[in-house]
């Protein structure tokens, strides 16, 4: 229980107006974007803190230790694996009041922001000052930075800058002893000892709490387009990727929608689908140096294409169209959220694509299941969606998801490519590592975490 002084000493350091305890105010923190039906049932007896800076939240965390009372970050709430979700009695920070751009460093390409800043915010800022920009897709637009660090993000801007990870130079992190540390910084290489920032990465609040980072920049570029293309079935459509990334070309974006999916969500957000033939459908944005590569890119794209039977396509030459679409694709989960009982978020190497949704088809042919697909196939990560029946989980929920796991790892994939473990897969991890593997990561929680105040019941056991 977290007590009547506890709340006090708690108020003491981030003022009254930011320490909340009302019961339904609370309420609004417990739950991040996690399927109704996969979520935890998160705790009611929890108390929500905004500090201002690292130091309140230090000050926090070391009354949370001496007194063993569970610690979890809340970034926008956006994750899909009930990461967010606290299960026991917990102090919840939340990071919304650090959300300033700490410096811009134009000639290394770099920016510094605090966790709780929004890509939305970090893009808005970047554009109105300097020629440099930060893929706007590694996760929803609304989500925090400190958050899909936690999480290493991915999205639909994946393709040529990579995932979170790949990204971060640099963090600053408050441990579980309340002692701030600091990770990296403005350099390309660095080789001093184990790379405990990468650790970090990923480690969805369990090991400690990011409170800066350091994130690398890109220049903007002018010359851009995107393609929408149409085939009539996923056997053809993700040959097509393959073929695409094995003749050199690397589009921004490489996004795959199953002709439902695409149709329910631009419904949902009062829009027209252009394209009226086809059964699946391929975005590609391109970003190229100059005209020349541009263009040749766009050929190229568009030969594969053709020789693999594309049925329709349209070319989304105006940065509205381009992002008219894509907004159609981001808002896939939102549209159907509500019918789903689990969007799957499998990865594998990216030229066994077609085979997994191979399986994956003929998998949901034998438990009659309803499904659907989309996905970020042009690094191999797609989220397979399995629907409701009558409004209820089917009865085949649990035994279609562990075949569809097992056929992933056996092909050399994973469980998840980017939501993370969370609450919802601890018990789905076992498939994937070994005991040697799971033991190694116990240990590093025990050292970073004697007492097991951070984030409890998250990845891992």
């Amino acid at each position: 229980m977290i007590n009547s002084e506890i709340r006090y000493l708690l108020r003491k350091i981030v003022g009254k107006e930011y320490c909340i305890v009302d019961v339904d105010e609370v309420a609004l923190f417990l739950y991040d974007e996690t399927e109704r039906f996969l979520r935890p049932q998160a705790s009611q007896e929890c108390v929500v803190v905004k500090p201002e800076n690292e130091q309140e939240i230090a000050e926090i965390v070391k009354i949370a230790n001496s007194e063993s009372i569970p610690v979890v970050v809340r970034g926008g709430g956006t994750g899909l694996c009930g990461a967010a979700i606290p299960t026991y009695p917990s102090i919840i920070i939340s990071m919304e009041r650090m959300n300033r751009i700490v410096a811009i460093d134009e000639k290394n390409f770099m920016i510094k922001v605090q966790s709780g800043i929004t890509l939305k915010g970090m893009n808005a800022l970047l554009n109105q000052r300097v020629n440099l920009y930060f893929p706007a897709k590694l996760g929803e637009d609304t989500a925090q930075v400190g958050g899909l660090v936690a999480q290493n993000a991915g999205g639909a801007k994946v393709g040529k800058h990579g995932v979170m990870r790949n990204n971060v130079k640099g963090m600053r992190v408050v441990l579980s002893s309340g002692d701030i540390v600091s990770f990296g910084g403005s350099l390309k290489k660095n080789n001093a000892g184990y790379d405990l920032m990468q650790l970090m990465i990923g480690s969805e609040g369990t090991l400690g709490i990011i409170t800066e980072v350091t994130l690398q920049l890109f220049s903007k570029t002018n010359f851009n387009s995107g393609i929408l293309v149409s085939f009539d079935s996923y056997t053809e459509a993700t040959e097509v990727v393959n073929r695409i990334l094995r003749k050199g070309i690397t589009p921004l974006t490489i996004e795959y929608l199953d002709r439902s999916i695409a149709m329910r969500t631009a419904e949902y957000l009062g829009e027209e689908w252009p394209l009226e033939k086809g059964e699946v459908f391929l975005l590609f944005e391109l970003s190229e140096k100059n005209e020349a590569e541009l263009f040749n890119a766009s050929v190229g794209i568009e030969e594969v294409c053709s020789r693999m039977g594309v049925v329709d396509y349209i070319v989304l030459n105006s940065i509205k169209e381009r992002n008219r679409i894509l907004e159609i694709r981001s808002n896939t989960y939102h549209a159907t959220k509500n019918l789903l009982v689990d969007s799957l978020d499998i990865s594998v190497p990216p030229a066994e694509i077609p085979n997994l949704m191979k399986h994956f088809n003929h998998i949901a042919r034998k438990y009659n299941a309803i499904i659907d697909t989309v996905g970020h196939v042009g690094d191999g990560n797609v989220h397979n969606n399995i629907y409701l029946k009558n409004g209820e989980v089917p009865e085949y929920y649990e035994d279609m998801k562990v075949e569809l796991y097992q056929i992933a790892i056996s092909i050399g994939g994973s469980i998840t490519g980017e939501h993370g473990i969370g609450k919802i897969r601890n018990k789905n991890l076992k498939m994937q590592l070994s005991k040697e593997e799971i033991e190694l990561m116990r240990g590093l929680k025990q050292l970073f975490d004697p007492k097991g105040i951070m984030n409890p019941d998250t990845a891992i056991y």
